[in-house]
């Protein structure tokens, strides 16, 4: 089982992350792209809120398609075209993942994605002994 650490010689996470995740030796990876808030009908959802929450969704498909569960996951990248956006962003994030669920973290404001209409990118990695 993957384990969460934060060092103490370390600030206290800001946000629901770790600052670490340790990994068991045999655990099998799985990285999973960038997941936007596309559906599986090709639809980008209006809005920060449903677009994170869609994007957290097809992480969440990806895993089950590798036999992986949220508690499986081990690193997020999130790409964010707007620091206005980090509260929403937050609040889809708690809504799909939860409190509980606290993979290392990296959120990142960027210019802009592959489409002009996409608010949010979230890249993953997860890990299963």
């Amino acid at each position: 089982m993957n384990k969460a650490l934060n060092p103490n010689s370390v600030h206290a996470p800001v946000g629901v992350y770790s600052h670490t995740v340790n990994v068991p030796p045999s655990a099998r990876w799985v990285a999973v792209a960038g997941q936007v808030g596309v559906n599986a009908r090709g639809v980008l959802a209006k809005g920060i809120r449903r677009q994170a929450e869609q994007a957290f969704r097809n992480v969440l498909a990806c895993l089950r398609e590798n036999g992986m569960r949220k508690q499986d996951l081990v690193k997020l990248t999130v790409f964010l075209t707007d620091a206005r956006l980090i509260a929403e962003y937050r609040a889809a994030r708690a809504r799909v993942l939860g409190d509980a669920v606290r993979p290392a973290s990296t959120l990142l404001i960027v210019a802009g994605l592959a489409s002009a209409d996409m608010l949010i990118e979230i890249e993953a990695w997860a890990a299963k002994g």
